[in-house]
Formats: structure tokens, C-alpha cells, sequence
């Protein structure tokens, strides 16, 4: 599946397990994506705010992406580096944790469930193993998240996170952004 080019913004309402607000600024260079942007939500009594800068390579895989959470009174700042070939450094040590992770999948943030759609190729229906570094949005824990994608239609993809017993139909638009993320968000812009 191919994409138009990403917009130079978008947004989206947090509904459902929060409420809050995402905006993403996207851009490109030989190096491939970058993606700036700003999450704001209150979940279960916690607001938090999380900013992040994130490099993606031309074939979509995540180099590097700079994470600034508020929460509490507190700030937190985390530096994740990849080489693209599934091995990754969190604040410059090693996590093996994440070995074979290709993405970047922040908890605070609808968007970055649009880098998988974009990297993987689908056969047929199956699901497809799309393992990522995922960044909690209180603290910025960095654990590893199990999780699978498979094509249901041209824009639709079924997603499914075991750990968090949490299945549902992502739906994007031409972009490959998503535009409906069942009770966690909807495309504003």
C-alpha cells in the first residue's frame, strides 16, 4: 500500500481512555521523516503533557526520537537512539529489551501508530508481528510492547496489544494517518 505525502499538520481529540488534545507537525529531508508534535490529556486523574521529536528513516523505520514528559510537577526527558536493524540505546545505554522493536510507539500519541501501516507489508489478512519501544506517557518508562497489525481493507487495520487485553479497527486516511483509533482518539484535522 502506498500514501500520499503526509501533510504538513495534523491533529486529534483524545476520547474514551482520556481526554486531551495531539497536534503533529510532519516533515522530510534526505534523511526521511521527521515528526514534531505535542500531546495533552488527563487519564484516570493524571494530566500530562508530552512533547516529542521523532527521525524516521526512508523506509519508515525509527532512528531516533527525543521525548520531553510533564506530569506531577515534574519533568522527564528521554533520548532513544536505533540503528534500523532492531537494536536501540534509551538515554545512551544499551536496552536489550528492545531488540527486533522497529517503531516508536508513544502511549501519550494517536500518531505513532502510523509508522507500521507505512514500513509493513501485508499478506493478506494475517497479522503481522510490529513489536515496538513503547514510551509511557507518565515517567517515560520504555518497554517493550507486543502488538500486531492486520489489513482489512485498503484503509483499514485491525490492531491487537495483548499485554493490555486491547483489540480494535484503526481506520486512516489517504495520508496512512489514523483517523479513528477506537475510544483513544478521532482526526480533528
Amino acid at each position: 500500500m502506498s500514501f500520499a505525502a503526509l501533510p504538513s499538520v495534523a491533529s486529534w481529540r483524545h476520547e474514551g481512555a482520556r481526554e486531551g488534545f495531539e497536534v503533529a507537525f510532519f516533515s522530510a529531508d534526505s534523511r526521511g521523516a521527521r515528526v514534531e508534535g505535542t500531546t495533552a490529556a488527563t487519564e484516570d486523574g493524571t494530566s500530562w503533557i508530552v512533547d516529542y521529536a521523532i527521525q524516521l528513516d526512508a523506509s519508515w523505520l525509527t532512528r531516533s526520537g527525543r521525548i520531553t514528559g510533564r506530569s506531577g510537577g515534574s519533568t522527564t526527558v528521554t533520548v532513544i537512539e536505533a540503528d534500523g536493524a532492531g537494536n536501540w540505546q534509551v538515554d545512551g545505554i544499551e536496552a536489550p529489551h528492545l531488540q527486533g522493536c522497529l517503531d516508536l510507539d508513544l502511549e501519550a500519541s494517536a500518531m505513532t501508530n502510523t509508522f507500521p501501516v507505512h514500513r509493513l507489508r501485508f499478506p493478506g489478512e494475517r497479522p503481522v508481528a510490529a513489536p515496538a519501544a513503547y514510551v509511557r506517557a507518565v515517567g517515560l518508562d520504555v518497554e517493550r510492547l507486543e502488538q500486531t497489525y492486520s489489513r482489512s481493507s485498503e484503509r483499514e487495520y485491525d490492531y491487537a496489544a495483548p499485554v493490555f487485553d486491547f483489540a480494535c479497527r484503526l481506520v486512516y486516511d489517504r495520508h496512512g494517518l489514523i483517523v479513528d483509533y477506537p475510544g483513544i482518539a478521532t482526526r480533528v484535522r
